[in-house]
């Protein structure tokens, strides 16, 4: 799976969490991301605070329309987030295609406006 197909596909509600192997490929298709534990996470970097407010904001209807919402953390002039689907492993969390999906999809938003 490449970033385009990320960027085309929807977040869907799942159980089903990825294989080792299968976070591998999408890590390679999802630069800058990294696995922590049983998640995903990227920290972006920002002139200041208001850019890094701005990013806020420019990601929040994406995350919104497709339901799944990451640990975002906000400091002066970086975003830290941090994406992992609360359903998967029987309720305890881990890593699922949805993580992936916004991963693309957020650093889409910010190469558009914020590289």
């Amino acid at each position: 799976m490449d970033n385009k197909q990320l960027l085309s596909l929807r977040c869907q509600h799942t159980e089903t969490g990825m294989t080792a192997d299968e976070i591998a490929t999408a890590l390679q298709a999802t630069p800058g991301w990294a696995q922590d534990g049983a998640r995903i996470a990227k920290t972006y970097q920002f002139k200041n605070y208001y850019e890094a407010l701005a990013f806020v904001n420019a990601i929040a209807y994406v995350i919104h329309a497709e339901d799944h919402h990451p640990e975002l953390v906000l400091t002066y002039n970086r975003v830290l987030l941090r994406f992992d689907t609360h359903t998967v492993n029987d309720g305890k969390g881990g890593i699922s295609l949805n993580d992936f999906i916004l991963a693309a999809k957020v650093d889409a938003i910010f190469e558009q406006s914020f590289a």
